[in-house]
């Protein structure tokens, strides 16, 4: 197995968990159920043959951690929708990892199958998968605020009349609304919400234990504040802060989706962003991803 085949699996993949979406928004749930796990088996074959092929798990690279996040977006999609019956959690699960799959065929950053001693720690592969588990559940809570804060009550929909068209007539049809005013989250919506978080917080807790048991067999201590781990620490408290933030009794709504906003910008410079910044530049013990 090699990247070659890559394409392959995914559309077949990408195809299958579209039409799960497709079905959970029709109240199809058996298809919706059916599609999206057979897409999940489809496109773990191919990471299972590509971890024999590579003789070491595919998480070296940038490339390789995207694959897996293409994998971890739907089962977490599947997982929520199984619990609470979001509808809408197929659709965004299936396309981000849409997304994350159209950048590993543009470029899929092959690498040797040689891995550093740094990286061949039985830990390595646990606090990575953790994390991108972690990862796909945070990211959920963070469109729930985006929807929650600009979406929300901005929009009304309302049913029209029949509406003439050049040499045609078409009865029926919705018609949109500006709304301006703001409607606040329902008591239903914010549990989606805490849900979401409380779940991603914990699997992030458990990469950091992983990640520590890694470092200290590959580096001789469990934390070393590198700039990668500094960046991890900050997003894991901001997360922690909104947690106790919402068991406040007075605590505002608005200001929690905010600090989730947040917390995803935080989580997006741990995770790639922090190889741009001039401190782990030549410094950083996580900057492993080159050939």
């Amino acid at each position: 197995m090699s990247w070659s085949h890559f394409a392959y699996f995914a559309v077949v993949a990408i195809l299958l968990w579209i039409t799960g979406a497709y079905a959970a928004w029709r109240n199809k749930t058996r298809t919706a159920y059916v599609a999206t796990i057979a897409g999940l088996v489809v496109f773990f074959a191919f990471i299972v043959g590509l971890w024999i092929s590579f003789e070491r798990p595919p998480l070296r690279t940038m490339g390789e951690t995207r694959l897996w996040y293409s994998f971890f977006l739907p089962l977490t999609g599947i997982i929520v929708y199984s619990r609470w019956h979001y509808k809408w959690i197929l659709s965004f699960s299936t396309l981000l990892a849409f997304v994350f799959v159209c950048i590993n065929l543009f470029k899929p950053e092959i690498h040797s199958k040689t891995l550093m001693p740094a990286l061949q720690s039985p830990w390595f592969a646990p606090h990575v998968i953790v994390y991108m588990f972690a990862y796909a559940l945070l990211g959920a809570a963070t469109v729930m605020a985006i929807y929650l804060l600009f979406f929300k009550g901005r929009f009304k929909v309302t049913e029209r009349g029949p509406v003439k068209r050049p040499g045609r007539y078409r009865s029926g049809g919705f018609r949109a609304k500006f709304s301006g005013t703001y409607q606040p989250p329902a008591p239903q919506e914010m549990d989606i919400t805490d849900n979401l978080v409380n779940v991603g917080l914990a699997f992030m807790t458990f990469g950091m234990l992983f990640g520590a048991l890694w470092a200290k067999e590959a580096w001789g201590h469990y934390w070393a504040w590198d700039p990668k781990e500094t960046w991890a620490a900050i997003t894991w408290f901001c997360y922690l802060a909104f947690i106790h933030y919402r068991r406040l009794p007075k605590s505002r709504v608005q200001v929690a989706l905010w600090m989730l906003i947040v917390g995803f910008i935080l989580l997006q410079i741990c995770w790639w962003g922090i190889n741009y910044l001039p401190s782990a530049q030549g410094t950083s013990v996580h900057t492993y991803n080159a050939n």
